[in-house]
This record gives structure tokens, C-alpha cells and sequence, in this order.
């Protein structure tokens, strides 16, 4: 092969390599691709419900209070809800001005993870019952403190009012919170420390929200018992509206 055929054979496959390299440099690393597919949710939530007395007597609209147990009430057993909270106050109570509603959360689970079903729940309970939609209340202990928190942050139109009790929640969804809201929580706590319910109160005081603090001094984790025997906590939760 003569010297002139040789550089020619040389230049060409250069040329071919640079070819090559240049369309390599132009190719998308990452590739384009679309995923979509319709999903049926499946909701499965036991629950206790309340109804006043005068319930079917009087025909007017009624308010909705949503209570969330503790971990301790976790499971299968709707009996259990009723050692604490909402559950325990409607037992004595005749006059319970509410219709209220007590969800329990399944075994080995945290209410962040039903937000969705408590939300359906909420709105089923709301379109099958006489219920003032303007006045929709959310409260909860310890768990449900947390639940309480994390609920009214994802539904913020849902409620009127809201009382985390010996819980906590994320601080930075602060903005989030629009509605007036009661915190609990003991001094002594051993279990939530009461940073958890500062913190949360100290960011929303930082937005300008609607926001209170009870501090029992005196009290630990089992506050919860002294908050929902409080009169005034119904009271307040009656003079919020939306």
C-alpha cells in the first residue's frame, strides 16, 4: 500500500473517530420517559361516633369534633379508646354538644400515615351527618397530639379550630396553620418533652398565627386528662367558626 493511500486511510478514520466523539457529546445523559396510572384507594378505619341527645330532635345543624387517641389505644378494640380524651368525656357527659367522632389508628402504625383515610372519613362523616361544616374541630393526645398537628397542616380549610395535647409537629409548616389553636402540654412531661408544643407555638406566633399555650406546671405526660376535663376548652372550640 503506498504512503499516499496510507495517510489517506489515516485521515479518514480520525475524522470518523471525531465524528463519533462529537455526536457522543451531544447525547442526552438522562432520558425522557412518562409514568401514569389511575389508582383506587382502599379506606378501612374504625371508628366511635357520638351523637347528642337532641340529635334528631331538633333538625339544626350540629358541630364536629375529630378526637386521636394515643399509641396505647392502637389496634382492633374500640373499647380502649374510651380510657382517655373525647371518648371518656362523651361516657359521663349527656350533654356533650358534639357530634364527635373517635378513629382508631391500626397496630404498629402512626397517624401520619392515614392522613389521606382521615380525610375521607371526615368529609363521609360530615356529608352522611347534620353537621355545621363552619364548625369542624380537631384535637388529639400525645400520638394524636402529633396526629393533630400533621392533619390540620395538609387540610388547613378543613377545620375551625384546633388542640394538639402533649404532642409536637414540624415547625417549618408553621405557614400552614390558619386556623385558631390551643396547646397543651405538661411542665413535667417525661414522655413528649413540652419543646415539642414550644416549638410548634413558637413558629406560628412567628407568622402571625392564632395561637395559645396552656402550661400545667405541675403536670407530666398525663395532662390530657386535666385539658379534656376543662370546660373551657369546649367553650372555646364553640366560639370558633369559619
Amino acid at each position: 500500500m503506498s504512503k499516499i493511500m496510507l495517510n489517506f486511510l489515516f485521515v479518514s478514520i480520525l475524522l470518523c473517530c471525531n465524528v463519533r466523539a462529537a455526536n457522543m457529546g451531544t447525547k442526552e445523559l438522562q432520558q425522557k420517559e412518562h409514568f401514569k396510572k389511575d389508582v383506587v384507594m382502599s379506606v378501612d378505619i374504625k371508628y366511635l361516633l357520638y351523637l347528642p341527645k337532641d340529635y334528631n330532635s331538633t333538625g339544626k345543624p350540629f358541630p364536629l369534633i375529630i378526637f386521636l387517641h394515643g399509641a396505647g389505644e392502637r389496634g382492633d378494640n374500640l373499647d380502649r379508646l374510651k380510657v382517655a380524651g373525647i371518648p371518656k368525656v362523651v361516657e359521663t357527659d349527656s350533654n356533650f354538644p358534639f357530634v364527635a367522632i373517635s378513629p382508631q389508628c391500626p397496630a404498629n402504625t402512626l397517624w401520619i400515615d392515614h392522613l389521606e383515610s382521615l380525610k375521607l372519613l371526615i368529609d363521609n362523616i360530615k356529608g352522611k351527618y347534620n353537621i355545621d361544616k363552619s364548625r369542624v374541630y380537631l384535637t388529639g393526645l400525645s400520638l394524636g397530639g402529633f396526629g393533630t398537628w400533621a392533619l390540620a397542616a395538609k387540610y388547613p380549610n378543613d377545620f375551625a379550630a384546633i388542640a394538639p395535647i402533649c404532642g409536637g409537629g414540624d415547625a417549618f409548616l408553621a405557614n400552614s396553620y390558619k386556623m385558631p389553636i390551643w396547646v397543651f402540654h405538661g411542665a413535667k412531661d417525661d414522655i413528649i418533652p413540652i419543646k415539642r408544643s414550644q416549638e410548634m407555638v413558637d413558629a406560628i406566633k412567628a407568622t402571625g398565627g392564632n395561637v395559645k399555650f396552656t402550661i400545667y406546671p405541675e403536670l407530666g405526660h398525663s395532662c390530657y386528662v386535666t385539658a379534656y376535663n376543662d370546660p373551657n376548652l369546649y367553650k372555646w372550640f364553640l366560639e370558633q367558626k369559619k
